[in-house]
C-alpha cells in the first residue's frame, strides 16, 4: 500500500499533477484565508492567532476527511434529494452539494454585508474589531464550517485534475466487481484470458489519486498556517484595505450561490441561472483591487495639495496635522467613496 503511494506520488506524472494540485489550492485558498482573517478578529487580539492556527489545522484535518467521503460517494451526492417544479416561477434539483454551497455562500454574503454596515455605522473605525464579539469555540466552530463549503469547490476542482482514467469490470445488473488499471479494450482481452466470476463487461471510469489531493491539502494547510498571521496583521495595519477585502468576500457568496443554483438546475421565472465563472471572478476581483489603489493615490495626492494650500494660506502646524490625521482615519469604503 505504502509502496503504491510513494511510487503514484513520485513518479513523473504524479509530481506534475501534485505541482497543478498546489497551484490550485493556492487559487483557491484566497478566499478562505481572507475569511479566517475577519472572523478570527472578533475573539480579540490576544486570542486571534490561537484561534487562526486551531481553526486553520482542524479544517485541514475535517477536509481531508470530506476529500476521502466525496471520492466514496462521489455518484450519491450529485443524487437529486428534493425539487421544486413551479412552471414559470421556480424550477430546481436540490442535491446534497448544492444545499451546502447555496447555505455556504448565502451566509458569506451575510458576514460581508454585516461588517460593510458595521464600518458605515460605527464611531471610531481605527478602533473597531469588526461585529459582536464571538468565543474562541465560536469562531473556531465558523472557521471550520466555513472551510467545509469552501472545500467542495477545491476537492471537486482537485478531482478533475488528479484522475486516470481506468476500466471498471462490471456484472450483469451493472454492479463494479473490479478496477482494471488500463483501457476497456485491454480489460475485455484480459476477461477473455482470464475470466471473472460474475464479470460480463468493461466500461469506462476513473480512478482518482487521492494520496495527491491529501498531500496538497495539507501543504496547503501549512502555508496558510503559516500566512494566516500575515494576512490579519495586513488588514490590520491597513484599514483600508478591510473594506476592499469584504467586498471581495461578498463576491465570493455570490460566486457559490450561483455555483450552488447551478447544480441545482435551479430556475427563476423560466431563466436558467448559470454559474458564475472564475474568470469573471478573478477579473471583477482584479479591476477591484487595481481601482482601489489608484484611487487611494489619487485622493492621497488630494489630500497632499490641500495640505500644501493650508501651509501657503499660514495655517498653524494644528490644523495640518489634523489634516493627515483625518486622512489616515477615513478608508476608502470603496473605489473611491470614503466613510
Amino acid at each position: 500500500m505504502l509502496g503504491e503511494i510513494m511510487t503514484e506520488v513520485f513518479s513523473v506524472s504524479g509530481l506534475f499533477t501534485l505541482l497543478m494540485l498546489l497551484m490550485l489550492q493556492a487559487v483557491l485558498g484566497f478566499d478562505n484565508l481572507l475569511y479566517i482573517s475577519i472572523e478570527s478578529k472578533r475573539v480579540g487580539e490576544e486570542k486571534a492567532p490561537m484561534v487562526r492556527q486551531w481553526g486553520i489545522g482542524l479544517a485541514v484535518a475535517f477536509r481531508i476527511v470530506l476529500l476521502f467521503i466525496i471520492v466514496a460517494l462521489f455518484d450519491a451526492l450529485a443524487e437529486p434529494l428534493f425539487g421544486f417544479h413551479l412552471t414559470g416561477f421556480f424550477e430546481g434539483e436540490f442535491t446534497f452539494q448544492s444545499l451546502i454551497t447555496l447555505a455556504g455562500g448565502a451566509f458569506i454574503i451575510y458576514t460581508a454585508i454585516k461588517e460593510i454596515t458595521h464600518l458605515l455605522t460605527v464611531d471610531h473605525i481605527e478602533h473597531s474589531e469588526g461585529g459582536k464579539a464571538k468565543s474562541v469555540m465560536q469562531a473556531i466552530t465558523l472557521i471550520v464550517a466555513m472551510n467545509l463549503v469552501f472545500s467542495f469547490d477545491s476537492i471537486l476542482s482537485a478531482m478533475a485534475i488528479a484522475n486516470v482514467e481506468v476500466a471498471n469490470i462490471v456484472s450483469a445488473s451493472g454492479e463494479v466487481i473490479d478496477t482494471f488499471k488500463g483501457t476497456v479494450t485491454d480489460c475485455k482481452s484480459a476477461l477473455i484470458s482470464t475470466p471473472i466470476e460474475g464479470a460480463v463487461g468493461c466500461r469506462p471510469g476513473k480512478d482518482y489519486q487521492v494520496w495527491l489531493m491529501a498531500i496538497a491539502i495539507i501543504v496547503s494547510g501549512i502555508v496558510m498556517a503559516l500566512m494566516a498571521d500575515a494576512v490579519a496583521e495586513f488588514l490590520k495595519k491597513n484599514r483600508m484595505y478591510e473594506v476592499l477585502g469584504l467586498f471581495i468576500l461578498f463576491l465570493v457568496g455570490v460566486l457559490l450561490v450561483t455555483e450552488g443554483a447551478h447544480l441545482a438546475h435551479m430556475k427563476l421565472f423560466s431563466f436558467t441561472i448559470e454559474a458564475m465563472s472564475k474568470s469573471s471572478f478573478y477579473l471583477v476581483i482584479f479591476v477591484l483591487v487595481v481601482t482601489d489603489i489608484i484611487s487611494t493615490n489619487y485622493q492621497k495626492r488630494l489630500w497632499r495639495q490641500r495640505e500644501a494650500e493650508l501651509t501657503a494660506h499660514g495655517e498653524s502646524e494644528s490644523v495640518v496635522a489634523a489634516v493627515d490625521d483625518e486622512m489616515e482615519k477615513k478608508p476608502p469604503i470603496f473605489t473611491g467613496f470614503r466613510l
